[in-house]
């Protein structure tokens, strides 16, 4: 009670920004919880957009700060001051919200990871430059540079500069504009630049006296090449976990920067984000069956080993879209497993479409999505959301394999690696290892591909030699509809 007193004698306004703030931190966690689910995801976003933008608006009109610069000693003498450079504060808020909205109108869904790379790049950016200016103003006015400060300060740039340029990268990789780099040469020079930066970082803590005022700068110039150097090896399979990594860098650096202003929204914010990505990180290289390590240091996704199918001795077999029709209109049971494929060809209306055609004729259809399915964590779930796919119908991975014996027809819809048996009989795969949706086990399976092209892996695909495996080649999105079409008419 009496830190509320004190909120409202040294100004009233300051009151009702704590609510603001602590209204806005509620909204967050009841934002994430309901992102659990596609059914309440777009529910979950509003919640937690309206928080933000109470926050904002609380900010803006309820912060005052006293004249004095120590405060006043009695509220009838205090001179309060409201922040500054409004012009400037609205403006930004205009053309980025401008800028957001455009972004997000015109996105297509192949082209989301690639948004949301960039988005929490920028988070990060703004949390390095939040600790270069408060440095600076320190320095400026002349205020004692205390062990906490520096640490948060510091932190906040290192973290918040990593994330800046790592998204970046991640951004042009899936862009298809930047190519993977791999050399021991680099992850030696990657070691000793993040040593190096970290320790010029506790030496600034340690003894800021001594320090040159450059050093920030130093430690944001070194973690932007850390950044860019810690993500160009990472191969187009681990991006899913990149992306993941990174969004947890921006929330704690965004944590970092509440820290630093002592706001409770930017830190019950940044907290929320940063623990989920660091979960959802580990649920990541769990679904691989790989450490994070691994993901890090690796080459996946890079090349490598064939398996006994890369050789050429054996041929994959084709089937009509009529047969294939007629397999699946006569099924009890069939499974569809969506890949990056079905949002290439935007074809996931067109995939619902089928779904809804073949439960008229009686059959019992589901989707078996796979983790890493897609280019960024939950890409096949957002995919068919879009399509009004019920939740109910998708189901993860631990739950479709032990169903896989007992389905009629399984159609893979360009998906490669997640189905690719080498992930368990063949040592030598890049993939050995990682859990994969056992489609092999069905009693069909139909593999929608526009070629015999290889998945991210760069690895040949046993599955489209199998004998109980037959290929529809062409568009994913035309082969659907050839397929509504040929149901329609059995």
């Amino acid at each position: 009670m009496e830190s509320i007193t004190h909120l409202i004698d040294v100004w009233p306004g300051n009151f009702w920004l704590q609510i603001c703030y602590l209204i806005g931190s509620i909204t967050f966690i009841i934002g994430l919880k309901q992102l659990s689910s596609p059914d309440t995801a777009r529910q979950g976003n509003l919640v937690a957009a309206f928080g933000m933008g109470l926050a904002i608006v609380g900010t803006i009109f309820l912060h005052r700060v006293p004249a004095a610069a120590h405060g006043a000693s009695a509220v009838a003498d205090a001179e309060f001051k409201y922040i500054g450079n409004l012009p400037w504060i609205f403006g930004g808020i205009a053309v980025g919200t401008v800028v957001g909205w455009l972004m997000a109108m015109r996105v297509k869904m192949t082209a989301m990871p690639q948004m949301v790379s960039f988005f929490n790049g920028m988070g990060g950016a703004c949390a390095a430059l939040i600790g270069l200016i408060e440095y600076r103003s320190a320095v400026q006015h002349g205020h004692e540079m205390e062990v906490g400060f520096l640490l948060v300060v510091y932190l906040g740039i290192l973290i918040g500069s990593i994330s800046f340029s790592g998204s970046m990268i991640a951004y042009g990789k899936l862009e298809g504009k930047i190519r993977d780099l791999h050399s021991r040469f680099v992850q030696v020079f990657n070691i000793a630049l993040l040593l190096a930066t970290v320790g010029a970082m506790f030496w600034g803590v340690a003894q800021p006296e001594a320090v040159p005022q450059s050093l920030p700068w130093i430690i944001f110039g070194a973690s932007l090449l850390y950044g860019i150097l810690f993500v160009m090896p990472i191969g187009g399979a681990d991006m899913p976990v990149v992306i993941s990594l990174l969004n947890s860098f921006t929330g704690m650096a965004a944590a970092i920067g509440g820290f630093l202003y002592d706001n409770q929204v930017m830190l019950t914010g940044g907290i929320l984000v940063g623990s989920a990505g660091t979960i959802l990180t580990v649920l990541m290289c769990q679904a691989m069956n790989r450490s994070l390590l691994n993901v890090l240091i690796g080459a996946f996704g890079g090349g490598g080993g064939g398996g006994a199918a890369a050789d050429g001795e054996q041929v994959a077999k084709e089937i009509t879209a009529t047969d294939a029709a007629i397999l699946c209109a006569y099924a009890s049971k069939v499974s569809i497993v969506p890949g990056y494929g079905l949002a290439v060809a935007q074809a996931q209306h067109t995939c619902h479409e089928f779904e809804k055609i073949l439960e008229g004729k009686g059959v019992d259809v589901t989707y078996a999505i796979h983790p890493v399915a897609g280019r960024m964590p939950g890409h096949m779930n957002v995919l068919l959301a879009e399509a009004d796919v019920p939740y109910p119908k998708l189901q993860e991975m631990e739950d479709a394999n032990p169903q896989m014996a007992a389905t009629d027809v399984v159609i893979v819809v360009g998906a490669n690696d997640v189905v690719n048996p080498a992930a368990e009989n063949d040592p030598s795969s890049p993939i050995y290892g990682m859990p994969i949706i056992n489609v092999d086990k069905a009693k069909q399976v139909i593999v929608m591909k526009r070629s015999m092209g290889t998945g991210y892996a760069g690895i040949q695909n046993q599955l489209f030699f199998a004998d109980n495996t037959r290929m529809l080649f062409g568009d994913a999105k035309a082969s659907l509809e050839t397929l509504v079409s040929e149901v329609k008419n059995l």
